[in-house]
């Protein structure tokens, strides 16, 4: 679970650039493309004259930074772009939520997007923001990873509509890139809550109260993850901002409506979950009961065998079955036949 421990930022300015996320020693990158219908430039290892090169175009520039640990770097960023000191300050806060601000002449947007790495439990949350220009679009990752790979794949091979589109098109396919991200461990999250269940009804352990609980936590963190996002691109649609065409807003729409059905998808886990652990629940109580069912059988069988054998051990000198020359056999033929008359009777009842 993460918690918001950070008292850095406490009592300095509005707009001062504090990195409040995990420490790093990666080298931050910049890589651009640079692109229109008929050619595309890329920079893998971009610097700032090959910023200003590319700004020159007539083109579409898309800047990617990978690391925002690096304020010097971020703060050049920003300088050269003239972003506004707050939109600084949330770029470099990894604890924002997902939103969006319209400063005129640029769109910024926080996103949150959700990865797993091999062979691990646990969800991985990186603080993905982007800003959106007249002819320009700046995507600030948390880390280095290939999220946009398949963006980049579509760019260089000029597949569809998005070389011939403009900087807000470019900016939908990434957040849909993000989004597209969270259906991907819902999936897995699925096989998971489904391999549970069947334990839970099956053999259920302490290791599946503990599986429940896990899955349960990421659930809950899923949901505080998208629900925010929901209410950006819902206002991303509603905004009346000329640097969103009409024509994009109609895929805007699309990854809207797949948000909603992410939302759905973890509603709907978290009712299963709870279904889940209700059924955990009551097959420990059955096997619970069927445990103090077979120990009170066996309880009651020699109940009436101990008394008899209380009886039959007091010391007193004058009991008539003691000098009797057939008063043993005759003590376990009527112990055999009152515990064989005791588990007919059980039998009967259905109780064994």
């Amino acid at each position: 679970m993460v918690i918001f421990k950070s008292k850095r930022k406490i009592g300095l300015s509005p707009g001062s650039m504090v990195y409040v996320g995990e420490k790093t020693d990666e080298p931050v990158k910049i890589s651009i493309m640079d692109y229109n219908a008929e050619r595309l430039d890329e920079f893998p290892e971009a610097t700032a004259e090959d910023i200003k090169h590319c700004m020159a175009e007539d083109s579409v520039t898309w800047i990617n930074l990978s690391g925002i640990h690096d304020l010097a770097i971020v703060e050049n960023i920003g300088k050269q772009f003239d972003l506004h000191p707050l939109l600084m300050e949330d770029i470099v806060n990894t604890h924002h939520r997902a939103k969006i601000d319209d400063y005129e002449n640029y769109l910024f947007l926080v996103l949150k997007m959700v990865f797993r790495e091999p062979e691990a439990s646990s969800l991985l949350f990186e603080h993905v923001c982007l800003v959106i220009g007249p002819d320009y679009l700046i995507s600030f990752q948390e880390r280095e990873s290939d999220v946009f790979g398949p963006v980049r794949e579509r760019l260089i091979k000029a597949k569809g509509r998005i070389r011939k589109s403009g900087v807000d098109y470019l900016g939908y396919a990434l957040i849909d890139m993000i989004v597209d991200h969270y259906y991907v461990i819902l999936e897995q999250m699925g096989e998971e809550i489904e391999a549970i269940q069947d334990e839970s009804l099956g053999n259920p352990t302490t290791k599946t109260l503990n599986a429940i609980h896990d899955v349960r936590h990421r659930i809950v963190f899923l949901r505080k993850t998208i629900w925010p996002m929901r209410e950006m691109i819902s206002s991303l649609l509603r905004k009346e901002s000329e640097l969103i065409h009409s024509g994009v807003k109609v895929y805007l729409q699309d990854v809207y409506d797949h948000v909603i059905q992410v939302i759905d998808t973890v509603e709907t886990y978290r009712d299963l979950l709870s279904g889940t652990l209700d059924s955990y629940m009551s097959s420990v109580s059955n096997k619970m009961n069927e445990t103090m069912k077979v120990l009170t059988v066996m309880a009651t069988l020699f109940i009436p065998l101990t008394f008899f054998a209380g009886i039959y051990g007091m010391n007193f000198k004058y009991m008539p079955e003691l000098e009797w020359r057939y008063a043993y056999p005759a003590f376990w033929v009527l112990v055999i036949t009152v515990f064989s008359l005791m588990i007919w009777w059980f039998k009967n009842k259905k109780w064994l």
